[in-house]
C-alpha cells in the first residue's frame, strides 16, 4: 500500500510518505464507516514519524502515558496501522500482519483551534524514546486526509477471514504447471480458486479426458 499524503505545503514534502488529511472514516457528514469507529468528536488523526522497528514500543509507551498523565481528552487512540495476510506453512493458512507504514504512528489528537499542540501534550510525546517529529512544522503538525483516515482504519478493522493470500497470483485460464505433489510436473488450466484456502482447481489431461485437480498454490507456477 502507498504512503499517504498531507494537507498543506509541508504535505507535499512527504506526499507517499504517510497517512494524511483532515477527518475520519466517517468524514465531516459523521456518516460511519461500518465496522471502524468514528473518530472522536473535537479530533483529528496525525502522524509521528519514529525509529524503525520501534513502532509498537512507541505506541505501547505513549498509551501509557496518556493513562498515568489522565490526558484521555487531548490524546484518543494510537494505532500501528497493519494489514492481515494469509501465508501457508507447513500445509496450513497462518494469518499474519504486516505494517502498512513502517516507521510511522498514527494519533488521534485534539489541537489548539490554531493547529498547534499544547506544550505538556508536545513534551509528553517528544521526550518518548524513538520519537522523531509529528509530519508538520513549527509545533503545527499536519493532520490526515479523510480518504487516507479511512482507508488507514478500515485495514486495522479488517477481521482474520477477509485477509488477503500472500501469493496467490493467479487467475481463471492461466496456463500452470504442477511444481510438487502425486501430479508433479503435469500441466493444465485453472479452472477456479479458493482464496480462503488456497486451493487451486487445475484441469489436467489424465489418459485423454480433462479431469480437475485440486492443488495448493504454492505447488504451482505460471508458464
Amino acid at each position: 500500500m502507498s504512503r499517504p499524503e498531507t494537507d498543506n505545503a509541508d504535505a507535499g514534502q512527504v506526499a507517499g510518505e504517510v497517512p494524511p488529511g483532515n477527518a475520519s472514516p466517517v468524514g465531516e457528514t459523521g456518516a460511519a464507516v461500518k465496522g471502524v469507529e468514528p473518530t472522536r468528536t473535537g479530533m483529528k488523526w496525525y502522524v509521528l514519524r519514529v525509529a524503525s522497528n520501534k513502532e509498537d514500543q512507541v505506541c505501547e509507551t505513549l498509551e501509557r502515558k496518556v493513562r498515568i498523565e489522565n490526558l484521555q481528552d487531548r490524546i484518543g487512540r494510537i494505532l500501528v496501522p497493519t494489514a492481515k495476510e494469509k501465508r501457508m506453512k507447513a500445509g496450513q493458512v497462518k494469518i499474519i500482519e504486516k505494517k502498512l507504514y513502517p516507521g510511522y504512528v498514527f494519533v488521534e489528537m485534539a489541537t489548539e483551534a490554531d493547529g498547534t499542540i499544547p506544550e505538556n501534550i508536545w513534551f509528553l510525546v517528544k521526550e518518548t524514546t524513538g520519537v522523531g517529529d509529528f509530519i508538520g512544522s513549527d509545533g503545527k503538525p499536519t493532520s490526515m486526509k479523510d480518504h487516507d483516515v479511512e482507508m488507514m482504519l478500515l485495514a486495522a478493522a479488517k477481521p482474520d477471514d477477509e485477509a488477503s493470500l500472500q501469493g496467490l497470483e493467479f487467475v481463471q485460464g492461466d496456463k500452470v504447471k504442477i511444481k510438487e505433489g502425486s501430479f508433479q510436473n503435469f500441466e493444465g488450466t485453472v479452472e477456479t480458486i479458493d482464496e480462503t484456502k488456497g486451493i487451486v482447481t487445475v484441469l489436467l489431461t489424465i489418459f485423454g479426458r480433462s479431469t480437475p485437480v485440486d492443488v495448493e498454490y504454492w505447488q504451482l507456477e505460471k508458464i
